[in-house]
């Protein structure tokens, strides 16, 4: 007897999860962006939002959660209720480099949150200011060995991507150049078109309009091999073995979240990632699509952490 009143609690406990999952989802779905309104990572997850609550037949509204490096929209989105009605658009920042540089944070980047896919990977440009006397990966590092002192790296901050990019960079090859912090990637790169600074690794979707305008001079990119997104431009990684690091961007949940319904979001950015249409919208922000499985993902992050760690180590940046 008490096993019939187990096994039918079971099946009545089953019933509304699969009949929720089946027809989910059945209301806006909310989409934080731990970034401020207009970054790069911030569009590329507005072309998500557009494009998914197409498929999904439910708007996903975008909801721009910015500060504290990331860390506040994260706590959002650990604080949600794993319903499949709170989704988040990760990057690099809030889930490899801020874990590295403050010792307490309100979540935990690998525990608190559900893995579901990549959907975009944003390369770093090397640029260099015009008037900077050289045309390549290597003849900037032998200019900075002779005038490294004397010449400035811009970045948007200490412990942000173009620093920690810049810092490894240099590390790498045996360089020096003094760095320059400045609040944000729009001032650091307004630094080095005016000569302020004289070279940069930033995202690329930031220098796109300057390269066509001939107000920066890109002398290679940070996917490790070469790419259609830039046309005849060399890797560093051809110069300066190793050298691979652009950031990410990817679709997590709360951790809990019905897997029926974590396939479901899955299996709809994955159709979405094969169509033409949706990798000319994301290769117009210069970003390459890029999906993987929740383990794939995940194993991403480990690794990312580990990175960001050393560069943390070698920017000889203070933890919080």
């Amino acid at each position: 007897m008490l096993r019939l009143m187990l096994l039918a609690a079971a099946l009545a406990a089953a019933v509304p999860l699969t009949a929720f999952s089946q027809d989910y989802p059945r209301k806006p779905i909310r989409m934080i962006m731990p970034n401020a309104a207009g970054a790069s990572v911030d569009i590329l997850g507005r072309i998500v939002a557009i494009k998914m609550s197409e498929a999904l037949g439910e708007q996903m509204i975008v909801e721009n959660r910015a500060g504290a490096g990331g860390a506040i929209g994260m706590e959002g989105l650990k604080n949600a209720a794993p319903d499949g009605y709170t989704v988040l658009g990760a990057s690099t920042a809030a889930m490899s480099i801020i874990p590295n540089l403050r010792k307490s944070l309100p979540y935990d980047p690998l525990k608190d949150f559900g893995f579901v896919s990549l959907y975009a990977i944003t390369p770093n440009a090397l640029v260099v200011n015009p008037n900077v006397p050289v045309s390549s990966t290597r003849e900037l590092i032998e200019y900075l060995k002779t005038h490294g002192p004397q010449t400035n790296m811009a970045s948007a901050g200490p412990g942000s991507q173009s620093h920690l990019a810049g810092v490894l960079f240099m590390q790498m090859t045996g360089v020096q150049s003094v760095h320059v912090p400045y609040k944000g990637g729009g001032p650091s790169v307004a630094s080095v078109m005016a000569n302020e600074s004289q070279w940069t690794i930033t995202p690329a979707p930031a220098v796109f309009s300057y390269l066509k305008q001939n107000r920066l001079k890109m002398l290679a990119h940070t996917l490790p091999a070469p790419s259609p997104l830039f046309p005849g431009v060399p890797t560093i990684s051809e110069t300066v073995p190793g050298y691979t690091y652009s950031g990410w961007t990817g679709l997590m949940v709360p951790r809990g979240t019905p897997q029926p319904i974590v396939d479901k979001l899955r299996n709809t950015l994955l159709k979405l990632a094969a169509t033409p249409e949706f990798r000319e919208l994301i290769a117009n922000q210069g970003a390459v699509v890029q999906t993987s499985t929740p383990e794939e993902f995940e194993k991403l992050v480990v690794s990312e952490i580990d990175a960001m760690g050393k560069a943390v180590k070698a920017a000889n940046l203070t933890i919080e």
